[in-house]
């Protein structure tokens, strides 16, 4: 019986049944029915082998007590929880082989246990290494789209800017045609015989040479292109040579183009203002001698076409530089001067002035920043904000006939554009500004401009 007792306690059955039943205690929720069920039965197959081997000691015992030994104790304790389904236990050996077979599987599945502990603590690193190196990924494929986002956003504006060299080109190739038709109608008129000489019945003030009569007229349309195509020359190869004059002098790429179109702007007003007090002389000096069918306008505006020469563009550019610098909207080092690009506001002045002999005349569209950006209007420059919508600075004026557009600008657009132009405005208009009495000083010892005009026409 000792030996019996010695090998149930050696085999901690028991404490294997307690393990076994805390495990399931835990594992119960997350179990299947089937899990649960299996669990159970394996519990009572583990204490079926603990009762194998409780009934051999029983036995074992009750014999060592001799023949009537514990018969008190079988009948009050074990007979009445048997019942009729008492049965003696005499395969004790067979308890012990299915004990042996359960600690056997238990250990194979304490083992399969740890294997799979193991496993999943290695897949569980595998598979954060793998999020790991997923999130590099993503990362680097979300660099890629930006980048290409950028390259695309580069082409676009890319295809922008070639559209408008190619809208420019076309511009170019009819004014060219233009031009072609300007020449041969010149070699026309030179092979023809000079046409009559007008005659002044009264001594004038203005030389007289001959010209044809209607010439303006029926020359506006070769003059219109021929003017529209020297426009664009302007802006294609003038404006890059004042452009890079004016590096040399003022390092702000803003400014200088600032300074461009403000050039522009004024040439125009300075010339068209030379064309109304040249045409009220002319109309002044013929309306004494006029006769003929032609109306007085249609002649004045032939002389004026004839004796385009006698425009005192010199006076126009000394007006222009004065305006520029006194204009806020522009600034520059003390020491400069824009003598510097003399020749380009000359040349502004003598196309600005020829445009006035044109019926209709051609004028440069008013702009000023922080305006709603027009599509029809100006071409948006290479380093603009495309998603903006108001007008920062203007670069180069758009060339109107009539309020329509013939030959766009360019402007770039920015956002805040409206607020910047405002805050630099301030700041400009407080670092210029001046009394009144030193103005007036400074515009009395300034030289006069060379004008051969009355002074009811000065301007002041």
């Amino acid at each position: 019986m000792a030996d019996s007792l010695k090998r149930l306690v050696t085999a901690e059955s028991c404490r294997l049944l307690q393990e076994k039943l805390e495990n399931w205690y835990w594992d119960y929720e997350i179990n299947s029915c089937d899990q649960n069920l299996n669990r159970c039965c394996e519990l009572i197959e583990m204490n079926s082998v603990i009762q194998g081997q409780l009934f051999t000691i029983l036995n074992e015992t009750s014999r060592e007590g001799g023949h009537y030994g514990g018969v008190e104790t079988i009948k009050t304790r074990l007979l009445p929880w048997l019942g009729t389904c008492f049965s003696h236990a005499t395969s004790g050996r067979l308890f012990e082989t299915n004990l042996s077979f359960n600690q056997d599987s238990i250990e194979k599945e304490r083992q399969l246990r740890q294997l799979a502990t193991s496993q999943t603590l290695q897949l569980q690193e595998e598979l954060t290494s793998t999020r790991l190196e997923l999130d590099r990924v993503q990362q680097d494929l979300k660099a890629s789209l930006a980048q290409e986002e950028d390259s695309l956003r580069w082409l676009d504006r890319l295809s922008d800017y070639e559209q408008q060299q190619i809208e420019m080109l076309r511009d170019k190739l009819s004014i060219v045609e233009a031009q072609k038709s300007v020449l041969q109608s010149r070699i026309a008129r030179s092979r023809s015989p000079s046409p009559r000489r007008i005659r002044s019945r009264s001594p004038s003030p203005l030389p007289l040479r001959s010209c044809s009569p209607g010439r303006a007229r029926s020359t506006n349309a070769s003059r219109h292109g021929v003017l529209v195509a020297r426009f664009g020359d302007i802006y294609s190869r003038e404006r890059f040579d004042a452009e890079r004059i004016l590096r040399a002098y003022i390092g702000d790429m803003e400014m200088v183009q600032r300074i461009i179109y403000t050039a522009a702007v004024e040439s125009f007003q300075a010339a068209k203002l030379a064309y109304r007090q040249f045409k009220m002389r002319v109309r002044k000096t013929l309306s004494i001698g006029h006769s003929g069918p032609e109306s007085l306008e249609d002649t004045v505006l032939d002389y004026i076409v004839h004796h385009e020469d006698l425009y005192d563009v010199q006076a126009s550019v000394t007006e222009v530089i004065r305006s520029m610098k006194i204009n806020p909207k522009i600034s520059f080092p003390p020491e400069f001067d824009f003598v510097v690009i003399n020749s380009f506001i000359r040349e502004l002045c003598r196309v600005a002035f020829s445009m006035q002999t044109l019926t209709p005349p051609l004028d440069i569209a008013f702009g000023m920043d922080g305006e709603l950006f027009s599509e029809t209007k100006y071409h948006r420059s290479v380093d603009s904000d495309y998603t903006a919508a108001l007008v920062a600075y203007h670069v180069w004026p758009a060339l109107m006939e009539n309020d329509v557009v013939i030959v766009k600008g360019e402007a770039v657009t920015k956002r805040g554009a409206l607020w910047s132009h405002r805050s630099r405005s301030r700041s400009k208009s407080r670092s210029r500004s001046v009394s009144p009495l030193l103005s007036h000083l400074s515009r009395s010892r300034s030289p006069s401009p060379r004008r051969s005009v009355s002074p009811s026409t000065w301007k002041y």
